[in-house]
């Protein structure tokens, strides 16, 4: 079920918001259970059979996290389980999200002919793993109590607006939420705001940008691609992953409120930074958190003895990052691209020579945003192409470096025809619409002596608007998956 769909819009939202509310106010674990069952049946819209594999992860973390607080003190006990742990959490993912990558692989470089069916992948695999995996070494860091009650960590690892796109929960951001969360009216307000802004970015923007993204990578199948398209084309994907993950991101933050939960930001305009390792402190916040937290601070982090040592954990970090999003070597390629450009940059330590300057320099400050900007379209290249092939030929026609022309026809029509979605593109990708309005109505403000202000207006306006304008997208059958779903 999706977020921006009509039956969850107008049927199981609503259904969901009354019974927590009208039936169920004053029994916290009764509205948990409630949740839970919501949640499961959220998740079966889609994919009933995979429920299954939901509750298997469920008992299993539960009890682990049962085992681990009982041994937690016994540092060679604990490490036991957490190896088992891991072993049991990673086992479901590589079988329904690696092992054909890896049969086919194997197959490839060994002439074998190994065959088996294939399986479907269950949607969100990646985020409700990482969360469940979370719950465990939350409890052996101590960052959280355990949970006795099963279903309460049933909820935490499936609660229905991060389950299957994120962001990814921690479980020590979340673990006195589950019975101790405070419901208010402020925050159910602001949690309708951040959800219809969300839908907005997803339906108006995401989806647009989306049907030229897919246009430029289907023009390279037949070579009908021109480098000015190429361009546009990358643009266009850049801003679409961008909508429509935040979008998403912005959706489930804003039904969390709803709730009474309060997730942590996923996004921060990362296309204004001036660094690779600036952009991934703004892109994906939740994923890069999780990997600093489990796997990269444990290794070590920075306060390693060596450049060598610092370099392997970067590569394990980028490599699993890379693996995480999907079983292609696209998807590999792309984190180990940024590997090498967050290697460079700690090796001669860009952040803290170069950032100063651009601090104090506009140009030195233009530079480094649009190397930033250009590595991460380079690497959007990657991430969008099909194979490593389709990959390198896209990056040639962009660099002018094929027989393609420099630009044809129809990519004139098409960024003529486009042209408004990507201003409204840069204009809500950078924080020039949140300095224009508070601007706007700072000025006015102080004219009215401070007894009203523009945005108790303008607010509600633009949220209707918004709302109407997709609702009759969505009517007409708009474009509408969204890509984060696949991992």
């Amino acid at each position: 079920m999706l977020f921006s769909s009509l039956v969850f819009l107008f049927l199981f939202l609503p259904a969901v918001l009354a019974v927590y509310y009208l039936a169920l106010r004053k029994h916290r674990q009764a509205q948990n259970i409630f949740l839970l069952l919501a949640s499961l049946g959220f998740y079966a819209w889609g994919e009933p059979w995979f429920v299954l594999v939901l509750l298997l992860s469920i008992g299993a973390n539960w009890a682990f996290g049962l085992l681990m607080d009982r041994v937690r003190a016994d540092r060679i006990r604990s490490r036991w389980v957490i190896s088992a742990m891991l072993l049991f959490n990673l086992t479901i993912i590589f079988i329904f999200k690696y092992l054909m990558f890896t049969l086919d692989n194997l197959n490839r470089l060994f002439g074998l002919s190994i065959e088996v069916a294939r399986i479907a992948l269950p949607i969100g695999i990646s985020f409700f793993t990482f969360q469940a995996i979370s719950y465990v070494l939350d409890i052996y860091y101590e960052r959280g109590k355990v949970q006795r009650n099963p279903l309460n960590v049933g909820l935490y690892i499936v609660f229905f607006p991060q389950l299957i796109a994120g962001p990814i929960i921690r479980y020590e951001t979340v673990a006195e939420q589950i019975m101790g969360r405070r419901e208010s009216f402020a925050d159910f307000s602001h949690g309708v705001t951040r959800f219809l802004y969300g839908l907005s970015k997803k339906i108006l923007l995401a989806n647009n940008f989306a049907l030229l993204a897919d246009n430029a990578f289907n023009m390279l199948r037949w070579d009908g691609l021109s480098a000015a398209y190429a361009w546009m084309g990358i643009l266009a994907y850049a801003f679409q992953i961008y909508f429509d993950f935040s979008g998403y991101s912005d959706m489930a933050i804003g039904l969390g409120k709803m709730f009474g939960f309060h997730f942590p930001e996923n996004f921060s305009y990362p296309y204004i930074s001036r660094s690779i390792s600036e952009f991934w402190r703004r892109w994906h916040i939740s994923l890069g958190s999780w990997f600093r937290e489990y796997v990269y601070i444990p290794l070590g982090g920075r306060r390693v003895g060596s450049r060598r040592r610092l370099l392997i954990n970067l590569f394990i970090v980028w490599g699993l990052t890379g693996l995480w999003h999907g079983a292609n070597w696209t998807f590999i390629s792309w984190g180990l691209l940024y590997f090498v450009l967050i290697a460079v940059e700690k090796l001669f330590s860009f952040e803290k020579r170069v950032i100063p300057l651009a601090d104090r320099s506009l140009l030195v400050s233009i530079l480094t945003r649009s190397y930033t900007l250009l590595m991460v379209l380079f690497g959007w290249v990657l991430f969008r192409a099909e194979s490593i092939a389709d990959a390198f030929k896209y990056l040639k026609i962009m660099l002018f470096l094929s027989d393609a022309p420099a630009y044809n026809l129809t990519a004139v029509m098409d960024l003529k025809e486009n042209a408004v979605f990507f201003f409204f593109g840069v204009l809500f990708s950078m924080p020039v619409a949140r300095w224009l309005s508070a601007r706007f109505d700072a000025r006015f403000e102080d004219r009215l002596g401070g007894r009203w202000s523009p945005a108790d207006l303008r607010g509600p306006i633009t949220l209707l608007a918004l709302f109407v304008i997709s609702m009759a997208y969505l009517v007409k059958g708009a474009y509408n998956p969204f890509i984060y779903f696949n991992f």
